[in-house]
């Protein structure tokens, strides 16, 4: 019978008052969760486990005697397998990836460290994009690489959209990064909201500054300051539980997902899933194409926020079956592999 053991390793920003007691909130530990429990619902044995550092691999795997271990993101150095490939010759590892090439050409080691795993027979890597996964089979051989999409949880709501507010809440959470693409995001929701002769309130996180996204954030606060004039505020949230981040996703009135990158996008899935109309792009594997538009044209994102202004429940209702269908598929990817 097949168990499986997924270890994420523990941000080294761990706050104890911020992150759960696993020690993360962040997009990969939600996303890990899922997928755990997704696969206990299949009746798979499975169970998720933070590590500190690669030192504590070994332990867990002792501890849990799974037949495969799925290794969330790159953060165990190729040498480690060494030693664990002859503690557990039984295992079967798989290191999963989270990014499609852009952002992974940002993680200098990456390609490097792929190339170390792939000599071990008992290591395959997972893609949960279908351009990565070409990509990396590509590089790696189609025996070494397979298709581990994301999952996400069918809990929707329904949210009355409120026109007769002055201001306008617009979101672009996530972390803060190129590839993001927060400022032309920023002009085209300040742009929307003056058509619409309301004051913008444009809501970041800004806990998590990652891939050079220090001078995106300055560049944000100075756009805001010299806006304030004209009323639109910028307005920061500190990265939160998962039941508080929902909550603050249900307060918005648009969310912006409008990004150059993305496998998945559990941001945009926590505002569909709370009833927010979500503007994305194509990027976005599950997105409607009624609410995307084109990440580096400004005047096309703010057509796109007017849409989702005009027609809430169209953008919504579309999104939600969207994702679901994705996850379905999911559900049956993940259980033809493990069941």
């Amino acid at each position: 019978m097949k168990k499986i053991l997924f270890i994420l390793k523990r941000r080294e920003d761990f706050n104890a008052k911020v992150h759960n007691k696993l020690g993360l909130s962040t997009g990969l530990y939600n996303s890990a969760k899922f997928m755990n429990d997704m696969l206990i619902g299949s009746g798979v044995e499975s169970v998720l486990e933070v590590a500190i550092d690669n030192n504590c691999i070994d332990r867990l795997v002792q501890q849990h005697n799974p037949s495969h271990v799925i290794i969330e993101a790159l953060w165990v150095v190729p040498s480690k397998f060494s030693v664990l490939t002859k503690l557990h010759p039984k295992v079967q590892w798989i290191i999963r990836l989270h990014s499609e090439m852009p952002f992974m050409a940002g993680e200098g080691m990456a390609m490097d460290w792929l190339g170390d795993y792939a000599k071990f027979k008992n290591i395959t890597i997972a893609c949960n994009a279908p351009r990565m996964l070409r990509e990396i089979q590509l590089f790696l051989g189609k025996d070494k690489v397979i298709y581990l999409p994301n999952f996400y949880p069918q809990n929707y709501k329904k949210k009355k959209f409120n026109k007769d507010k002055y201001y306008i809440d617009v979101s672009c959470f996530g972390a803060v990064r190129p590839l993001k693409n927060h400022m032309v995001q920023a002009f085209a929701a300040m742009e929307f909201a003056e058509k619409l002769g309301k004051q913008l309130r444009f809501h970041i996180n800004a806990g998590r500054i990652e891939m050079q996204g220090g001078p995106v954030q300055n560049n944000l606060k100075g756009l805001f300051q010299h806006l304030h004039e004209r009323g639109h505020q910028l307005i920061n949230h500190q990265w939160t539980p998962r039941e508080e981040f929902l909550e603050l996703c249900a307060e918005m009135d648009i969310g912006l997902q409008c990004s150059f990158s993305e496998t998945f996008n559990i941001v945009g899935a926590d505002l569909i899933s709370q009833g927010i109309p979500l503007v994305g792009s194509k990027e976005i594997p599950w997105s409607t194409s009624f609410g995307n538009a084109d990440p580096t044209d400004s005047e096309n994102i703010c057509r796109a926020l007017m849409r989702a202004y005009n027609h809430p429940q169209t953008n919504v209702v579309l999104n939600q079956w969207h994702l679901k269908n994705y996850t379905n598929v999911t559900r049956k990817i993940w259980n033809k592999y493990f069941l």
